[in-house]
């Protein structure tokens, strides 16, 4: 064992090792470190504490297309003119204007009964108090719509023009 100035010079079996104090400190800490279990880095890679892998969380940016997918967007299903289509004019039709306030109309079959209502409500400046629906054999629905007591089915059949 030899010192020279600030080196040291360890011999141990014929090889020499030279250590200058920066080393010998980085040395020290490191075994400071190990003892007091910090031990965050192995090799320059984090240390896994857990089996199991999450997914670090990146920037998602808003996407810009170059152009649209659609040429054209959809159109609306079912406008006021698209739910009713006629109304009917059988005879079992008319006697329901006659005895039961009522007024049968062919309606779409995707319609619901409140869109069959303001249906009503828009294009014919009626109030209905209720409607009654059911799909025929043949595919189509058929609506009732029954009109409060303030309209008289048969004046509102003249004015729409089935009678």
């Amino acid at each position: 064992k030899g010192v020279e100035g600030r080196k040291e010079v360890w011999c141990c079996l014929g090889v020499c090792i030279e250590t200058g104090m920066a080393e010998t400190k980085k040395a020290a800490g490191a075994a400071k470190k190990l003892k007091s279990g910090v031990q965050k880095m192995r090799a320059g890679k984090k240390l896994r504490t857990s089996v199991k892998f999450h997914r670090p969380r990146t920037l998602k940016l808003e996407r810009k297309p170059k152009y649209p997918r659609k040429s054209m967007p959809n159109k609306t299903a079912l406008d006021d003119f698209g739910v009713i289509k006629f109304p009917l004019t059988t005879e079992s039709a008319m006697k329901k204007i006659e005895d039961n306030n009522t007024i049968v109309f062919v309606v779409d079959v995707r319609a619901s009964k409140p869109k069959i209502k303001d249906a009503v409500r828009k294009m014919y400046d009626i109030q209905a108090a209720k409607v009654n629906t059911l799909v025929r054999p043949d595919g189509q629905k058929k609506a009732y719509v029954r009109l409060t007591q303030d309209y008289d089915a048969l004046d509102v059949a003249s004015k729409i023009g089935i009678i």
